[in-house]
């Protein structure tokens, strides 16, 4: 049963899909690193590491946006305009991603 599982991972988990996923989460770093250097200070009560938060949560969420677009651009079966639909689809979710992360990342630390 796990076999099947494993299975399952290994087959999403192409080198294409590991690449996405990483484009993905180095977008959000560098996104959220630009906008952290022109940042001012945060909450008080957070004090100085404040900006730890963001920078974890916007990278998670940059590579879980690139591995939803990964998906939607690899689904069977689809040619043509289905297939560019499902990638702008998957292109829209991946920076809703980027935008929810960065939000949860900020929430509480920087904005209120």
């Amino acid at each position: 049963m796990i076999s099947e599982y494993t299975d399952v991972v290994k087959s999403f988990l192409t080198p294409a899909t590991r690449l996405r996923i990483l484009i993905g989460g180095v977008t959000g770093l560098f996104l959220i690193s630009v906008f952290l250097i022109a940042a001012g200070e945060g909450k008080p009560e957070w004090g100085p590491l404040w900006r730890i938060k963001p920078l974890v949560m916007v990278p998670l969420a940059g590579a879980a946006g690139g591995a939803f677009l990964s998906f939607m651009m690899t689904l069977p079966k689809l040619s043509g305009w289905s297939k560019l639909v499902a990638t702008i689809i998957g292109l829209l979710g991946f920076v809703i991603a980027l935008w929810i992360g960065s939000v949860l990342g900020l929430n509480g630390t920087h904005w209120d």
